[in-house]
Formats: C-alpha cells, structure tokens, sequence
C-alpha cells in the first residue's frame, strides 16, 4: 500500500495540467479517480494503484474533453445575460390605440377602395388578381391602392 497519497495525487494532478486541464478540472478528476480506486479495490486486490489512480484520472479526462465536443461547452448561469425584448406597458397600449385608430380609418375609405387595398396589402393579391376579380385594369387597381395608402397616412398623421 502506497504509504504518501499526496505525492501520488501531485503527480497525477501535474499530468492532468500538462495536458492541458486547469488545476480546478485537475483537482476535480483527481478526486473522480480516488473514489474509483477506492470503490474498485473493496471489491478487488488492485496491485499498482498509482497506476490505477492515473489512468483513471486521464480517462475522466478523456470523456470530459469528448463531452465537451460532443454537446458543446458548458454555459453557466451566472456567465449568461439575458435581454427582455418584449415591449413595455405604455409601448402594447399605444400600439393598440394605433391600431384602432387605423381600423377606423380602413373603415372610412369607400367600400370598393377598403376591398381592393385590403386584397393587396392583407391579402397579399397581386394587382392583377384584383383587377381580373373585379373587372378593372391593373391601372385602376394601382389607383385604388395609392388613394388609400395616402388617405390613411394624411388620417394616421401624428399616430
């Protein structure tokens, strides 16, 4: 039986570190490796656990480091800033105060306009569309569209 484990620990420790892993993720396997070891051998005589307490450790290692690739780093909480984008209160209530005051003025446009401009922009209709349903020409059509969109923005002015 090894009589200095901190000698022993050391050592496995350096090798870890030299592979590259900082010395908490050293320290950490280190200790994986000691609990295995020590699981291992109530069951089983292990004859070099200094050996057994190395490989161990360099393969916890090897799994962090595939894990790693595998599913990506890990991201902690702390480390993570999270941005609200919804909109506040006063910006949903003003929203809907616009909306409203659009919707009474499509309401005011005449009845063929508010149809043709609601197919296009709503709808998404082409003018060719509309003008076929309506039996109009794509001029007319384009017309009804521009009377529409400057009558609602002279309305919506200031909204």
């Amino acid at each position: 039986m090894i009589s200095d484990w901190t000698q022993v620990f050391a050592r496995v420790r350096s090798a870890l570190m030299r592979r590259g892993r900082s010395e908490q993720d050293a320290d950490d396997f280190v200790q994986e490796a000691w609990v295995r070891l020590a699981c291992y051998q109530s069951t089983q005589a292990v004859e070099q656990p200094e050996a057994f307490l190395m490989r161990a450790a360099l393969n916890l290692s090897i799994d962090a480091h595939r894990a790693r690739v595998n599913h990506g780093d890990e991201v902690v909480l702390e480390d993570v800033v999270l941005i609200d984008t919804t909109p506040g209160t006063e910006a949903i209530v003003l929203a809907r105060e616009r909306l409203a005051r659009l919707s009474e003025c499509v309401s005011r446009l005449t009845p063929k306009t508010r149809v043709i401009f609601l197919a296009y922009r709503v709808d998404g209709r082409t003018y060719q569309d509309i003008a076929l349903d309506h039996g109009l020409s794509i001029s007319t059509v384009e017309k009804h569209v521009a009377k529409a969109t400057l009558q609602l923005t002279t309305w919506m002015e200031g909204w």
